[in-house]
């Protein structure tokens, strides 16, 4: 009798363990689940940051581009400007001595 009494206890106290077992492993894989779905979430929200950046990325790319032609051709107005400008520096010296030299020439005849 203090057999059976024990072997029904034993086996009472293993499935009082099994069940607490049972809803502990049940909360972890509930909680394991909702973790992995957050995850999921954040990586959705980052791959669709990552999209963002990258069109802001290629538009800034191509802005560069732009502007790096605007900037080639600005230089070379800057050059062209400053040939035009020295050149025009030697015509105006020309004239300068031209001019220098009429008066000379007009003084010597008064």
């Amino acid at each position: 009798m203090f057999t059976d009494w024990l072997i029904y206890t034993i086996f009472i106290f293993v499935i009082i363990y099994l069940v607490i077992m049972i809803n502990y492993t049940k909360s972890l894989y509930k909680k394991e689940k909702l973790t992995v779905a957050k995850k999921d979430n954040n990586i959705d929200d980052l791959k669709i940051l990552i999209k963002k950046y990258r069109v802001q990325l290629q538009r800034a790319i191509g802005d560069i581009d732009v502007l790096t032609d605007e900037l080639a051709s600005a230089r070379n107005d800057l050059k062209n400007m400053r040939a035009k400008n020295s050149h025009q520096r030697l015509e105006i010296d020309q004239l300068t001595s031209k001019v220098r030299e009429l008066e000379e020439k007009i003084e010597a005849l008064i």
